[in-house]
């Protein structure tokens, strides 16, 4: 089957033979006449199944006749994340290339003002994440009577972010008459519950049983502790001759200290996680697109979304707390047809999570051994070594306890004598100059002291005179 056989326009078909592809994917085949028929749709596909495409196309040739009006988008579709909204804006662009189609784009992390002009001027698809969508339309920046076809993307990953009381807002504020497609990767019951609300006798397509992983990804683990973690990963770069990866772990200060060690070790790598402005994640991506960096290192803010072609290997550095994250992790290879690998790094406080893994998915995952990598990390340019253990002197060398208490607290103590009797010494001022003194006679030359002299106990009396004992201390002779 090609996608002439999908019932497409001639200037589409010549926008996706130009984009490089020829044949249609199962989820493309399926969805793509049902939405031209302009049924609703249920769509259950695991990511990287071409999916965005499966209703990319068909819209393009639908929203190609009629015209915009302001304020009033002509069909909506709604992701979860910024970069997946980024990248089906994308598509739109290269597969409508031939069509007069004008899109905005409704994301948090970019200036209102460019996106309130962009609806003033009319759209014909809008492009939005549910909180950025409901602040404009609070503020009376948009109108959503003029809708004809709503896409609910990544229906699952809407309700792990709590958007399902948005969307169902959204909708209530929607046509009735409008048509609807849902695409999930899995069908909870909130899902199912959402789309018997607001479908109307849907189209339902499974092309794979939910949760499983694309079987062209060839997948391993890797039983690692977490101190050698950097240097498996190391080996495996190095084994593997990865051209274009990319490195998921659960934690942004993970994906920032790995991110500095590969570039220390020489890998052209770059980062992307959510403590990043929307301007700094774009450039990121712009990079490792066009092969200006060729591994990127992410938490699972960018697991679902990226579309970027020939991406042949991911690499779990941790291994996913939740088991429906490891589908999409992965699935950032191995899209389109193509090939891929992936790794994943479990060390022993693992075990559950990877055993979830498997439980949901329902494949047992080799084992991938590290004999044929161990020469790789022996001529692999070493990571940061740790510091050097000091060798622990024998038991009976060791001072005591009480006793390096003892010298430190002493230590302690003469610190602040020392600091004051240093500061006392500097600030103190110098001594006076004494004149000399005369040195003192000889003991044969020294003078006696006169004889103490006795006065009468009873002078006798003067008029007007001291009639009184003279004290001796006045050293004067009585009268």
């Amino acid at each position: 089957m090609t996608f002439a056989d999908l019932g497409l326009s001639d200037e589409l078909l010549r926008a996706v033979e130009t984009a490089g592809y020829t044949e249609p994917t199962p989820i493309q085949a399926q969805a793509i006449p049902q939405v031209h028929m302009m049924k609703d749709l249920i769509a259950v596909a695991q990511t990287g199944t071409g999916k965005t495409a499966s209703f990319v196309l068909p819209m393009i040739d639908i929203l190609s006749h009629g015209r915009r009006r302001a304020r009033m988008p002509r069909s909506l579709i709604l992701e979860p994340t910024r970069e997946l909204a980024m990248q089906v804006a994308e598509n739109f662009e290269k597969y409508g290339a031939n069509h007069d189609l004008k899109l905005a784009l409704l994301i948090g992390g970019v200036q209102m003002g460019d996106q309130v002009r962009a609806l003033d001027e009319g759209v014909d698809v809008l492009i939005a994440t549910p909180g950025r969508l409901m602040d404009l339309f609070e503020r009376g920046k948009i109108l959503l009577t003029g809708c004809e076809l709503l896409v609910i993307d990544e229906a699952d990953r809407m309700l792990d972010m709590g958007f399902i009381p948005d969307i169902e807002f959204i909708c209530e504020k929607l046509p009735t008459t409008r048509q609807t497609l849902l695409f999930s990767a899995t069908m909870p019951g909130p899902i199912k519950k959402l789309a018997d609300r607001f479908l109307t006798s849907p189209k339902y397509i499974e092309v794979a049983r939910p949760a499983t992983a694309n079987i062209n990804i060839t997948q391993f683990k890797v039983a690692v502790t977490a101190r050698k973690k950097q240097d498996v990963l190391r080996s495996l770069l190095l084994k593997e001759d990865v051209q274009t990866g990319i490195i998921f772990a659960n934690r942004k200060t993970t994906v920032r200290d790995l991110n500095k060690n590969l570039r220390r070790l020489g890998f052209a790598s770059g980062e992307i996680h959510g403590d990043m402005d929307q301007a700094s994640r774009m450039a990121e991506l712009a990079l490792f697109k066009a092969g200006k960096i060729n591994l990127l290192v992410a938490s699972d803010v960018a697991a679902r979304g990226l579309d970027i072609k020939g991406v042949s290997h991911v690499f779990n550095y941790d291994t996913p707390w939740h088991p429906d994250d490891y589908i999409h992790r992965i699935g950032r290879t191995g899209r389109a047809g193509a090939t891929g690998r992936a790794f994943t790094f479990v060390a022993g406080e693992d075990a559950e999570a990877i055993a979830n893994v498997e439980k949901l998915t329902g494949l047992k995952i080799p084992v991938f051994t590290l004999d044929d990598a161990a020469e790789q990390v022996e001529t692999a340019p070493a990571l940061p070594a740790a510091p050097a253990e000091v060798e622990k002197p024998a038991r009976e060398d060791r001072p005591r306890r009480s006793e390096g208490r003892t010298r430190r607290g002493e230590q302690r103590r003469d610190q602040p004598r020392k600091a004051e009797a240093a500061a006392e010494e500097r600030i103190r001022p110098e001594p006076p100059q004494e004149a000399p003194r005369a040195p003192a006679p000889e003991r044969s030359q020294r003078v006696e002291p006169a004889p103490r002299r006795h006065y009468p106990a009873d002078p006798p009396s003067l008029p007007g005179e001291w009639n009184g004992p003279v004290p001796g201390f006045l050293g004067i002779s009585a009268l």
